[in-house]
């Protein structure tokens, strides 16, 4: 077997999969190129290492990094559970992290969406690692912009939409609310899945709680899903406290009782077919985690999210 060092700068071709050591080399997601050239590449992955609006333990800037690195464990196989393997046929770059002056943080919001901007504007789709759960309102704006209102699948242990009409206020647990304020969102559309903390307000987003996933069969819950987004453009968002802390111990706002990650997998799978066009991984804290399971759990979803939005990339181009 021929084996290759820092495949991330040295790969002569951006589709297919090398034999890398898990325990060495550059840590790009899944060994694809860095690159901020994304002539002929369909998707990029990009990290947003900003925390700073958490309400509880920080350390979610480390998720990214965290996130690369376990996803070398999957780098030299085809995704198990897919009947195709995406990395072997779309070119898939890694295109490092978003910039910005941690000092500022009034600026990074505005600094995230542009970054994210940029790259919608090459007609490249996007994979965000987070960074905590904030950062997805601007991505989101960001895919608006280009999509126009979006649905969104949101897996999480808290809804995130409290109220908050303070347009300045940079918190991640109110973002949601302004994102369905502002009409970056359909809220009839969009449906939030694995929810254990109370909020009476739902904004009339479809819940499906921890609870009711546990008790229903789980073809059932990702048809439910389906039914609720239709053929609206999709924003698929995963906070990895969805998972019960067994599974995923590292991240700020831990919630017992939630989703496992077996049945994460199972409903990712049969979402097949949603127009999915924007997604992200957030909230993973690496100084709380345990042998790098959150991590680990991370880097699984994210690549189930590529398939996902692989499928349709396929369909689309022949």
């Amino acid at each position: 077997m021929s084996v290759q060092t820092d495949s991330a700068f040295t790969r002569e071709r951006d589709i297919g999969i090398i034999q890398e050591h898990t325990f060495a080399g550059a840590l790009s997601f899944m060994r694809r190129r860095y690159t901020r050239d994304l002539t002929n590449f369909a998707l990029a992955v990009t990290g947003v290492p900003f925390d700073c609006a958490t309400t509880n333990r920080p350390g979610t800037r480390f998720g990214p990094r965290a996130i690369r690195e376990q996803s070398s464990l999957q780098a030299h196989d085809a995704p198990y559970g897919w009947d195709f393997d995406p990395f072997s046929e779309i070119a898939i770059a890694d295109y490092g992290d978003c910039a910005f002056d941690h000092a500022r943080v009034d600026q990074i919001p505005g600094a995230i969406q542009q970054h994210i901007s940029t790259i919608l504007d090459s007609d490249t789709a996007v994979l965000t690692l987070g960074g905590d759960h904030y950062i997805s309102y601007p991505v989101i704006a960001a895919h608006a912009k280009k999509y126009g209102p979006l649905s969104l699948i949101q897996f999480d242990a808290h809804s995130d939409t409290w109220a908050d009409d303070e347009p300045d206020r940079i918190d991640h647990g109110t973002m949601f609310y302004k994102a369905f304020r502002e009409g970056l969102i359909v809220p009839e559309r969009s449906v939030q899945v694995g929810i254990r903390t109370s909020n009476p307000d739902t904004l009339g987003v479809n819940i499906i709680d921890a609870m009711t996933v546990h008790q229903t069969p789980l073809p059932d819950i990702a048809q439910q899903i389906r039914g609720v987004v239709g053929d609206n453009p999709v924003y698929l968002t995963f906070d990895i406290d969805s998972l019960d802390p067994a599974y995923a111990p590292g991240t700020g706002t831990p919630v017992s009782g939630g989703l496992t990650s077996a049945q994460v997998a199972i409903v990712l799978r049969q979402l097949s077919g949603i127009n999915l066009v924007g997604m992200d991984v957030v909230e993973v804290a690496p100084a709380y985690d345990h042998s790098d399971i959150t991590a680990i759990a991370a880097a699984h979803v994210a690549v189930d999210l590529i398939c996902l939005w692989a499928q349709n990339h396929r369909s689309n181009n022949g």
